[in-house]
């Protein structure tokens, strides 16, 4: 059974920075690709990043490019999501997912976390 935990929400201002993580177990880490989703209240569930199972490519909403950097350690198991330049509009609950093949842009993902909020004030 594959089961993946995230962490490190919160509450930070705007302009600041948070790094989620994502610490999978169960079936080889290594050969999944992993994404990052949010999803803010009344709103449906959105794309944030994406990665290969490489860590070669990576993939990026345009809303948060140029902010937000996807990474993974295969020997941890563990997938971040480094956020800087926070917005009020990056309010949501931030989950992680994993999918066996390709990295993709949609929630086309096996296995979800539970999420973990995050709280950008103004």
């Amino acid at each position: 059974q594959v089961q993946l935990v995230e962490s490190g929400g919160g509450l930070v201002q705007a302009g600041g920075s948070l790094r989620l993580s994502c610490a999978v177990s169960g079936r080889p880490f290594s050969s999944y690709a992993m994404g990052w989703f949010r999803q803010a209240p009344g709103k449906e569930r959105e794309f944030v990043a994406a990665i290969t199972w490489t860590g070669g490519s990576t993939y990026y909403a345009d809303s948060v490019k140029g902010r937000f950097t996807i990474s993974r350690d295969n020997a941890k198991k563990t997938v971040y999501l480094q956020m800087s330049s926070l917005k009020p509009e990056d309010t949501a609950v931030y989950y992680c997912a994993g999918r066996t093949g390709i990295a993709k842009t949609t929630p086309e993902y096996d296995y979800w976390g539970q999420g973990t909020q995050v709280t950008v004030s103004s």
